[in-house]
Protein backbone atom coordinates (compact mmCIF):
# COMPACT_ATOMS: atom_id res chain seq x y z
CA UNK A 1 0.00 0.00 0.00
CA UNK A 2 1.38 3.48 -0.69
CA UNK A 3 2.40 5.89 1.81
CA UNK A 4 -0.06 8.72 2.43
CA UNK A 5 1.26 12.27 1.46
CA UNK A 6 0.89 15.28 3.56
CA UNK A 7 -2.34 16.11 4.97
CA UNK A 8 -2.81 19.89 3.97
CA UNK A 9 -5.09 21.80 6.70
CA UNK A 10 -6.52 25.68 6.66
CA UNK A 11 -4.52 26.51 10.31
CA UNK A 12 -2.61 29.87 9.29
CA UNK A 13 -2.86 32.23 12.14
CA UNK A 14 -4.67 35.52 11.63
CA UNK A 15 -1.58 37.50 11.59
CA UNK A 16 0.55 35.45 9.06
CA UNK A 17 -2.10 35.77 6.93
CA UNK A 18 -2.17 39.28 7.45
CA UNK A 19 1.18 40.03 7.00
CA UNK A 20 1.29 37.90 3.77
CA UNK A 21 -2.00 39.71 2.17
CA UNK A 22 -0.37 43.05 2.74
CA UNK A 23 3.19 42.20 0.92
CA UNK A 24 0.80 40.59 -2.08
CA UNK A 25 -1.90 42.90 -2.63
CA UNK A 26 1.18 45.94 -2.89
CA UNK A 27 1.50 44.18 -6.21
CA UNK A 28 0.46 45.16 -9.60
CA UNK A 29 -2.95 43.79 -9.99
CA UNK A 30 -2.73 40.99 -7.15
CA UNK A 31 -5.72 39.37 -5.69
CA UNK A 32 -6.26 37.28 -3.22
CA UNK A 33 -8.86 34.08 -2.75
CA UNK A 34 -9.32 31.29 -1.04
CA UNK A 35 -7.52 28.04 -1.76
CA UNK A 36 -8.55 24.09 -1.75
CA UNK A 37 -7.04 24.93 2.11
CA UNK A 38 -5.48 27.83 2.91
CA UNK A 39 -5.47 30.93 1.12
CA UNK A 40 -3.37 32.39 -2.01
CA UNK A 41 -2.74 35.33 -4.06
CA UNK A 42 -3.04 35.78 -7.76
CA UNK A 43 -2.18 37.63 -11.06
CA UNK A 44 -3.61 36.64 -13.99
CA UNK A 45 -5.03 33.61 -12.84
CA UNK A 46 -1.69 32.48 -11.83
CA UNK A 47 -0.83 31.81 -7.98
CA UNK A 48 2.16 33.16 -6.85
CA UNK A 49 1.98 33.05 -3.65
CA UNK A 50 -0.07 30.36 -0.88
CA UNK A 51 0.06 29.54 2.82
CA UNK A 52 -1.67 26.77 4.61
CA UNK A 53 -0.79 24.59 7.18
CA UNK A 54 0.90 21.30 6.65
CA UNK A 55 0.80 18.34 8.80
CA UNK A 56 3.43 16.40 10.12
CA UNK A 57 3.66 13.01 11.68
CA UNK A 58 3.29 14.16 15.35
CA UNK A 59 -0.25 15.58 14.20
CA UNK A 60 1.11 19.02 14.90
CA UNK A 61 1.58 21.34 11.63
CA UNK A 62 3.90 23.43 9.82
CA UNK A 63 2.90 26.83 8.68
CA UNK A 64 3.77 26.56 4.93
CA UNK A 65 4.38 29.52 2.64
CA UNK A 66 5.04 28.43 -1.17
CA UNK A 67 5.99 30.60 -3.67
CA UNK A 68 7.77 30.30 -7.29
CA UNK A 69 11.32 30.75 -7.93
CA UNK A 70 13.38 30.89 -11.66
CA UNK A 71 15.51 28.42 -12.43
CA UNK A 72 19.27 29.68 -10.77
CA UNK A 73 17.09 30.46 -7.74
CA UNK A 74 14.59 27.01 -7.55
CA UNK A 75 17.98 24.75 -7.29
CA UNK A 76 19.76 26.48 -4.49
CA UNK A 77 16.18 26.53 -2.12
CA UNK A 78 15.41 23.28 -3.29
CA UNK A 79 19.04 21.82 -1.89
CA UNK A 80 18.71 24.53 1.16
CA UNK A 81 16.99 22.28 3.50
CA UNK A 82 14.89 23.72 6.37
CA UNK A 83 13.06 26.01 6.40
CA UNK A 84 12.84 24.98 2.70
CA UNK A 85 11.10 22.63 1.37
CA UNK A 86 9.97 21.14 -1.70
CA UNK A 87 6.65 20.84 -1.89
CA UNK A 88 5.92 18.14 -4.63
CA UNK A 89 3.58 20.38 -7.07
CA UNK A 90 4.14 22.27 -10.02
CA UNK A 91 7.89 22.57 -11.77
CA UNK A 92 8.83 25.75 -9.66
CA UNK A 93 6.84 25.57 -6.64
CA UNK A 94 9.23 25.82 -3.35
CA UNK A 95 7.96 26.08 0.22
CA UNK A 96 9.23 28.29 3.39
CA UNK A 97 7.97 26.81 6.73
CA UNK A 98 7.68 30.03 8.86
CA UNK A 99 8.34 29.40 12.31
CA UNK A 100 8.49 31.54 15.10
CA UNK A 101 10.88 34.06 13.92
CA UNK A 102 9.84 34.79 9.98
CA UNK A 103 12.40 37.15 8.50
CA UNK A 104 9.60 39.02 6.92
CA UNK A 105 12.50 40.88 4.99
CA UNK A 106 13.21 37.49 3.03
CA UNK A 107 10.05 36.62 2.83
CA UNK A 108 8.83 40.11 0.84
CA UNK A 109 11.92 39.28 -1.59
CA UNK A 110 10.85 35.46 -2.05
CA UNK A 111 7.30 37.00 -2.98
CA UNK A 112 8.10 40.16 -4.72
CA UNK A 113 10.62 37.13 -6.79
CA UNK A 114 7.81 34.83 -7.21
CA UNK A 115 5.18 37.39 -8.69
CA UNK A 116 7.69 38.44 -11.46
CA UNK A 117 8.17 34.55 -12.56
CA UNK A 118 5.06 34.96 -13.28
CA UNK A 119 3.22 38.30 -14.02
CA UNK A 120 3.94 39.40 -17.26
CA UNK A 121 6.10 41.66 -18.13
CA UNK A 122 4.36 44.81 -18.65
CA UNK A 123 3.03 44.36 -14.68
CA UNK A 124 6.80 43.39 -13.55
CA UNK A 125 7.75 46.56 -15.06
CA UNK A 126 5.98 48.12 -12.08
CA UNK A 127 7.31 46.13 -9.59
CA UNK A 128 10.05 48.19 -7.50
CA UNK A 129 12.60 45.86 -6.49
CA UNK A 130 16.15 46.11 -5.41
CA UNK A 131 19.26 46.19 -8.07
CA UNK A 132 20.78 43.37 -8.70
CA UNK A 133 24.57 42.39 -6.71
CA UNK A 134 27.49 41.99 -8.33
CA UNK A 135 28.49 38.55 -8.47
Amino acid sequence: MAEPGPRYTDDVPAHVEAALRGICLELPDAYEERAWKGTRWMVRGRTFAHVLGVERDSGSADVVLTFRAAADELEVLRNAGPPFRYMGWGRDAIGLTLGDTVDWDEVTELVTESYCVLAPKKLVAKVDRPPLEDA
